[in-house]
């Protein structure tokens, strides 16, 4: 790990945490990954696929020219990288594909120079598979655990921005701090649920 990088805790698996640590597109790939599984699961993907591709880092440029169908079936090895590897396979490339054609390759060009926290809002919410609340999360995750702390960055992350909340990926630190946001999570579920149900009934 760089002497000064981060310390991250979001594979709770010590390789791929070290890879997420040092590799920007990682971090992004993970991100885009977590959705319909465990957090864990998700974060420990970018590791996954950088072993199956025979490297120690996740390139952009390499995975947006890869063949489809068999970068496919790379996420579908057992264990696949993902509930649906198939359609995440897709969203992988096309978010590859779109560092490439805006950032030459590099994720940590979405993010560098930017002025402000909604500017950097807006850049993640450009990018393939990011909607409002995928891009906030990662702009807190950023601003929180990798130092990327433009003007209003807090502002701009909303309530995952918050200090001390235990809400997102941004939150996690450990595995004390995985089972708070995994608290508040199915709080959240079992609230719409409630909600759902009383608006049904």
């Amino acid at each position: 790990m760089s002497p000064n990088g981060p310390t991250i805790h979001l594979a709770q698996q010590p390789e791929a945490d070290e890879l997420l640590a040092r590799s920007p597109l990682a971090a992004l790939v993970g991100m885009l990954l977590d959705q319909q599984v465990p957090m864990e699961w998700a974060f420990s993907g970018p590791y996954t696929i950088a072993g199956r591709l025979g490297g120690d880092d996740l390139d952009a440029a390499e995975i947006a020219a890869y063949d489809p169908d068999a970068f496919a079936e790379l996420l579908k090895q057992k264990p696949a990288v993902h509930r649906y590897p198939g359609s995440m396979a897709k969203r992988v490339q096309v978010l590859c594909q779109h560092l490439v054609d805006e950032y030459d390759g590099e994720a940590s060009a979405v993010w560098q120079g930017v002025d402000s926290g909604a500017e950097l809002l807006a850049r993640l919410k450009a990018l393939p598979g990011f909607g409002e609340q995928k891009a906030k999360i990662f702009l807190a995750l950023l601003g929180k655990q990798y130092g990327v702390q433009p003007k209003g960055w807090r502002e701009a992350a909303g309530v995952y921005g918050e200090k001390n909340s235990f809400r997102s990926a941004a939150d996690i630190t450990g595995p004390e701090s995985l089972a708070k946001v995994r608290a508040h999570k199915q709080e959240m579920k079992q609230a719409a649920k409630e909600a759902k149900s009383a608006k049904g009934g």
